[in-house]
C-alpha cells in the first residue's frame, strides 16, 4: 500500500508541537502517524493509528513521550482506511521499532512505505 505521508509548509516535517490541529485538515481524520526525535541520532518514539487529532492531542500530555522533547519531536500521518489500520500500524511498528508504545493488535502487518 502506497501512503501519502504529509509535511507542513510543503516540505518541511511538522513540529509536534505547534502543529495546528485546529485547521479544517483534521476534521474526521483517521489514518496512522508516527512522532520520531529529531537528536543526532533520530529515532521513532511512537507509532499509532486512529483519528489523528486526538491521538496527538493526547500523546502532548503523555510524559513518555514528552521526556524526548528536549531532542525535537516530530510527527507525520497519512489517511488509511480503517479496515487497514491495525495492519499498517503492526508493520510501521514492526520495522520502525518505536522507543514508545502500547503493543499493536497481532494481526497480519501491511506493508506501506516510509515517510523518509
Amino acid at each position: 500500500m502506497n501512503l501519502n505521508w504529509i509535511k507542513c509548509d510543503g516540505s518541511q516535517w511538522c513540529n509536534f508541537f505547534t502543529l495546528n490541529l485546529n485547521h479544517e485538515h483534521f476534521n474526521g481524520l483517521q489514518g496512522v502517524y508516527i512522532i520520531w526525535h529529531g537528536g543526532q541520532k533520530p529515532l521513532t518514539v511512537y507509532v499509532g493509528k486512529g483519528e489523528i487529532k486526538n491521538r496527538i492531542l493526547l500523546h502532548r500530555q503523555n510524559p513518555n513521550i514528552l521526556k524526548y522533547s528536549h531532542l525535537g519531536l516530530f510527527v507525520t500521518w497519512a489517511f488509511v482506511d480503517s479496515p487497514y489500520q491495525e495492519g499498517v500500524e503492526r508493520y510501521l511498528a514492526n520495522n520502525l521499532n518505536p522507543l514508545e508504545c502500547e503493543r499493536s493488535p497481532e494481526v497480519v502487518p501491511i506493508q506501506v512505505n516510509f515517510p523518509w
